[in-house]
């Protein structure tokens, strides 16, 4: 076992029949650590939350707890538990029969089971609601008798199913936040998996981002959020807004030329491995800043300016949101005061929040290169997560 590590997945691949979901998994999760596993549907997260769990076996790889290969092992004998997305609690039984059931199968004293019930309704909110059956009980009230049942077993490891995929939104926000102190207050190690980019930059203390059954970026949210590492983890991440460019690395800055919908600037490499030719930019709505055309202040070193005209507007909340068309191409911008539909405006992103990749060679979306040396966009993508 790698040191610091007590959850590790080697190698581990896994599919259905001849399909590969997962592909050669390495991932180590410290005890104590909540880590949240982020990604579009099919990208392979539950299949691999159900192979911890032991649901799913493994083609190849192994899964270790504490040093313990668990990889062959039946779910019971992994010391983990599991909250499905469906709570799949029993409707025949009161709440504390649920809580108290996975106790039972191991053949607790059934004074042991009560106490234990006990602590766990205390721990979670749920006195006085204990010869309740889970029909006469809110989603959120429900959620909590399946996290109480999982925690009443003692596991090492506590696996999150999508939990909170059937609770509105309101009751969302609350839930997430009690499983996360009660997480930190039991110092137990966590395993989450969701689909819903906030819900697990304000659970995790790590997220690992999964594409097509690989990791695609693990690390602290604001890492993640801040330095994607490459343009499918900026976009899942929020900077939808892409535009194709033309530049080239020079002595520690990359140098963007100016083209048809674009004004020529330089932005910090910063260690990025930018090479000369086609780059994919990306941004967010809320990173970027809307000015009018006719502005002629100094654009800040380092910021990409854009020139379009604004084709719609809406008011989300906090701020208004405008639809800009940058040639035959669309990116969304928020700003704190609404511009008119058909204004001509200039789009601004700095440096910092400005995420720059070598584009694919054989891009279908790649610009052309006009005669005058610049680029002419037409690929930018924005669409409202």
């Amino acid at each position: 076992m790698t040191k610091g590590n007590f959850l590790e997945l080697g190698g581990v691949s896994a599919g259905y029949g001849a399909s590969r979901v997962l592909d050669g998994i390495e991932l180590g999760i410290a005890k104590g650590e909540f880590v949240a596993l982020l990604g579009a549907s099919g990208c392979g997260k539950t299949t691999l939350l159900r192979a911890i769990a032991g649901f799913v076996s493994p083609s190849a790889g192994s899964i270790k707890v504490a040093g313990r290969d668990v990889t062959r092992l039946p779910p019971d004998k992994r010391g983990m538990a599991l909250v499905f997305q469906s709570y799949a609690l029993w409707p025949h039984m009161t709440v504390a029969q649920n809580i108290g059931y996975g106790l039972k199968l191991k053949r607790h004293a059934r004074t042991e089971i009560a106490r234990r019930v006990g602590e766990m309704e205390k721990l979670l909110g749920l006195d006085g609601l204990s010869d309740r059956k889970p029909a006469q009980l809110s989603g959120g009230q429900r959620q909590r008798v399946a996290l109480g049942r999982a925690l009443a077993i003692d596991p090492e490891i506590l696996l999150l199913d999508e939990p909170l995929s059937n609770l509105d939104a309101r009751i969302r926000l609350t839930v997430r936040h009690e499983i996360r102190a009660l997480q930190k207050r039991l110092g137990i190690t966590a395993v989450h998996v969701t689909h819903d980019r906030e819900e697990a930059m304000v659970m995790a203390d790590r997220i690992v981002i999964l594409d097509a059954g690989r990791i695609a970026q693990q690390g602290t949210p604001e890492a993640v959020y801040n330095r994607p590492a490459s343009a499918f983890v900026a976009a899942f991440m929020g900077a939808e807004n892409r535009v194709e460019l033309w530049g080239q690395p020079l002595r520690g800055r990359f140098e963007i030329e100016a083209g048809p919908a674009n004004a020529a600037c330089a932005v910090p490499l910063e260690g990025r491995p930018l090479a000369r030719g086609f780059v994919e930019a990306r941004f967010r709505a809320e990173a970027a800043q809307l000015f009018a055309g006719t502005a002629t202040d100094a654009v800040p070193a380092g910021t990409l300016e854009l020139a379009g005209h604004v084709e719609t507007v809406s008011y989300p909340g906090g701020l208004w949101r405008h639809a800009v068309r940058v040639g035959d191409d669309m990116v969304l911008v928020d700003a704190h005061k609404a511009f008119a539909v058909g204004e001509a405006v200039k789009v601004r992103t700095p440096s910092d929040v400005l995420f720059l990749f070598n584009a694919p060679a054989a891009s279908p979306l790649a610009p052309t290169r006009s005669r005058s040396g610049g680029a002419k966009s037409r690929s930018l993508e924005a669409s409202e997560a």
